[in-house]
């Protein structure tokens, strides 16, 4: 199966249980992708969240169902996963325009999701630049977190904890001591099994470093791998985001390759990252 065809899977799965219980682990497995792998593969090519994406569906067939039958709102509320009338009030209205009291009067003001549909779209126009090393494994020194996958955690995570070591002096103490080949600020995530199996995922923001490890910072050894090295040139992040749009929605269903389910890098150099030259790397391990 392929990648865009083992989304697309996840994503039939996931409208076929829409009024169920839905887990991001299960929706995942449909994809034979870790929870993390497959919710930022989801986001990047959707630029929505999975949780995002459900409700915005659930929303929407409940708008069709208040339209088109004589369903009590408080039924139509329970039945598509709000515990109270009045939660199920607040989101149709912050979807809709209205409350689903009015739904029956403006359905040509609604807002209506339809199912997605994953394609791959060969653009070609703007090429992407890459390369492909092989490098023994290395260390990197830094602070990690861990992030559960669960209700979209990490993706609220990861920018606050940047924000704090932006602001709080780590990223320029870490700067200072980057020794390795890679130069810049590191921002490592891990989806180890044990991690996937507690519902979360490790996440460093490092640099790389030789010899011994002031206190204040952690160690963890990057295993070698086959790196696909893509650059990155832009501002941040629209950048970055477009470049791993770019990953997902072209050159992975394209290449021939596979994530390697080790951990993937973000390389942040030391320049202005609003600039519109600037220089930054996406690392992903490939098999």
């Amino acid at each position: 199966m392929g990648w865009i065809e083992s989304i697309q899977k996840a994503i039939d799965y996931l409208e076929e249980h829409l009024l169920d219980d839905l887990t991001i682990e299960n929706i995942s497995c449909q994809a034979n992708a870790s929870a993390f792998h497959f919710q930022r593969t989801f986001t990047i090519l959707t630029e929505i969240s999975v949780g995002e994406y459900i409700r915005r569906r659930r929303l929407t067939l409940a708008a069709q169902e208040l339209v088109s039958t004589n369903a009590k709102i408080i039924d139509v509320a329970y039945k598509y996963g709000y515990e109270t009338p009045e939660a199920f009030s607040k989101a149709f209205r912050r979807q809709h325009g209205v409350p689903p009291s009015e739904a029956r009067k403006y359905m040509g003001k609604l807002t209506f999701y339809e199912r997605l549909v994953i394609q791959v779209v060969l653009k070609g126009a703007e090429p992407m630049k890459y390369n492909i090393i092989e490098r023994d494994s290395f260390r990197v020194i830094g602070i990690k977190r861990e992030f559960s996958v669960e209700n979209e955690g990490n993706l609220i995570g990861i920018p606050k904890l940047w924000h704090e070591v932006n602001t709080d002096g780590t990223s320029e103490r870490l700067g200072k001591l980057n020794h390795g080949r890679i130069k810049g600020l590191l921002g490592v995530c891990n989806a180890s099994p044990e991690n996937e199996e507690a519902g979360s995922i490790e996440y460093w923001i490092a640099t790389e470093f030789e010899g011994n490890a002031p206190k204040e910072f952690s160690v963890v050894t990057i295993p070698a791998s086959k790196w696909v090295v893509f650059e990155v040139n832009g501002p941040m992040p629209e950048a970055m985001q477009k470049v791993w749009k770019q990953i997902f929605s072209e050159w992975f269903p394209t290449s021939g390759h596979e994530h390697a389910g080790t951990p993937e890098l973000e390389v942040y150099t030391e320049k202005d990252s609003t600039a519109a030259d600037y220089y930054s790397e996406i690392w992903i391990p490939i098999k």
